[in-house]
């Protein structure tokens, strides 16, 4: 077994918080500075004719609440294993969405909480986070497929018939699930992830879907109060089931963070066109959504992973 001395091991360390911080923040820029489609010149009119210092201190303390109910939601999900503050959880929550900012679906998430504790707890904490992020997407789901079928229901993008076979494939693949939830894959099966969120309290699930749902209307409004911002006058429904509908089809496509307003931007772009909204209209909220929700807390997270102590947490 090679041993590599201290002094080796913390230039190492240093050097991937380094990477990490230095590969988000070229990331950031990058989408910012490069971006063609973003008109700054017609923000800027839009902004000086429409700036308010109360709007603006509106949409940014709905960016907190959205921050701060994910915040909680993980702070409500380690007390399974032992209370933490929720100085504690801000920092595992920023510090992880900054390492998980270029990897696939967020995955470098997962290792990024895991590091705060010790490694015999590495697989539930994954566990727990993938809990917490579940919640999140079968919300995303439901509220999504509801907006869809109110979207459709309004302008007709798809046919009845299509519909019909949507949901014949969601039946059938949740009876598929249902029939072979005994069947074991290297040791795992759906029985047992369903024994193992038993285990957790029943007080703890009910107050992650509380936490889950308040998160998804805080952003799913902030996106709508931005709409609004932009002189968007469209029906609250129509609005509404419009982004519920974009949430739901750009979650179910593999992204990664820094590309996130750019997916949601791209199917936005369609459903709001169909509303007669302007192109760099729904491109820049969406950017606006994605700066507010994504950069700022990455910016923060960043201080904590270069504070991070490789020692565990105990």
């Amino acid at each position: 077994m090679i041993i590599i001395p201290d002094k080796i091991k913390q230039f190492l360390v240093l050097l991937v918080k380094l990477l990490i911080v230095g590969a988000a923040f070229y990331f950031i820029y990058d989408q910012l500075a490069n971006n063609d489609k973003l008109d700054w010149q017609k923000f800027l009119i839009l902004f000086h004719k429409n700036q308010s210092v109360l709007g603006i201190g509106f949409i940014l303390i709905l960016s907190v609440l959205n921050r701060l109910f994910e915040i909680l939601k993980w702070q409500n999900l380690v007390s399974f294993l032992r209370p933490i503050s929720l100085a504690e959880a801000t920092k595992q929550v920023l510090a992880s969405l900054t390492a998980g900012l270029f990897t696939p679906n967020g995955l470098g998430e997962y290792a990024g909480k895991a590091l705060y504790f010790d490694k015999k707890e590495a697989k539930k904490i994954v566990f727990l986070n993938l809990i917490c992020n579940g919640i999140q997407m079968i919300l995303t789901v439901i509220f999504g497929v509801f907006g869809l079928l109110y979207f459709n229901a309004q302008y007709n993008v798809i046919t009845s018939k299509t519909v019909a076979i949507l949901f014949g494939i969601c039946l059938l693949l949740v009876g598929i699930l249902f029939f072979t939830k005994k069947i074991n894959i290297k040791g795992y099966s759906i029985e047992k992830l369903i024994r193992k969120i038993n285990e957790i309290p029943k007080t703890i699930h009910q107050k992650n879907i509380v936490l889950a749902i308040f998160r998804y209307l805080v952003f799913s409004h902030q996106y709508y109060f931005l709409f609004l911002a932009f002189d968007v006058d469209l029906p609250y429904f129509i609005l509404i089931s419009a982004i519920s509908s974009v949430y739901f089809l750009a979650s179910s496509l593999p992204t990664f963070q820094f590309l996130d307003f750019a997916v949601k931007g791209s199917v936005a772009v369609y459903f709001f066109g169909i509303l007669g909204v302007n192109e760099w209209v729904v491109i820049f909220i969406s950017t606006l959504m994605w700066f507010l929700n994504v950069v700022l807390p990455v910016l923060i997270g960043s201080y904590y992973v270069l504070n991070f102590k490789t020692k565990t947490v105990q």
